[in-house]
């Protein structure tokens, strides 16, 4: 990718086709560590709506170590966006480029120690699921509030329920039939259309190829994904530290 393309991708000055581009990538590794993630664990650490449910379900019938499991899980996940919150302000008020960038880099340390860690723990199940769920599931959240910050909610990228629901709003306005001639018409936004569907393709693909690596070549399969999303945080974190540099030999009192 050209530098110029992965500074501007994840920069503090952002555009619409940024923020799209952005989306659709942490799409496609949010697909592939959930998918990868459940052939790890069997349980998908994006869904926050099926783990409350599921807490839920067994919080009824007594299963105290379960719900705990759940807890511990929205609990992650919780952290997760809240880690991004803090880190993206701090870098705000420091007034550095990195500013989206520096939870992408937090991102992609955890998938990689993830992928070349886990096979180390993987017979140990007591600490390996646990630990799973809670990285999985932190990554999920911190990723999930990133792309929610930098696109203002337009885009999600691991809360596929919202991605069909608004895919379906926008598919009912487009085949409405507009019979009154005199009223407002009901208009599709075929733009984001687009990138709804391709939102969804994008996870649909990452769960594919991530599953299928996941099969084969086990948690290893996960480091391609750290190094994607290293790359979108890269520039502008090197960006920030020449500036430092240049600060210092400016000032070498500092």
């Amino acid at each position: 990718m050209p530098i110029h393309y992965l500074r501007g991708i994840s920069a503090r000055e952002r555009s619409p086709s940024a923020n799209q581009h952005l989306g659709l990538l942490l799409a496609f590794v949010a697909g592939a560590t959930n998918a990868g993630g459940f052939l790890a664990v069997q349980q998908y650490t994006s869904h926050m709506t099926g783990i409350v449910s599921h807490i839920a379900d067994e919080l009824a019938v007594g299963e105290i170590v379960a719900v705990s499991a759940g807890i511990g899980a929205v609990v992650c996940f919780l952290v997760g966006a809240s880690v991004c919150a803090v880190l993206v302000n701090w870098a705000r008020r420091q007034r550095l480029r990195s500013e989206f960038a520096a939870p992408l880099m937090l991102e992609s340390l955890l998938l990689l120690c993830f992928g070349l860690l886990g096979h180390a723990f993987v017979g140990h199940s007591w600490m390996f699921v646990p630990a799973t769920v809670a990285v999985l599931c932190f990554i999920m959240g911190l990723q999930n509030a990133l792309v929610t910050k930098v696109s203002r909610a337009e885009i999600r990228t691991t809360h596929v329920t919202g991605i069909v629901t608004d895919l379906g709003i926008e598919l009912g306005k487009l085949f409405y039939w507009n019979l009154d001639a005199n009223g407002e018409k009901v208009m599709a936004n075929r733009a984001r259309l687009r990138l709804l569907g391709a939102l969804l393709a994008m996870f649909f693909l990452g769960g594919v190829l991530g599953a299928l690596g996941f099969k084969h070549v086990g948690f290893v399969a996960t480091v391609p994904l750290a190094m994607l999303v290293f790359l979108l945080a890269a520039v502008p974190v090197c960006d920030d530290l020449l500036d430092r540099l240049h600060d210092r030999r400016q000032d070498p009192s500092h």
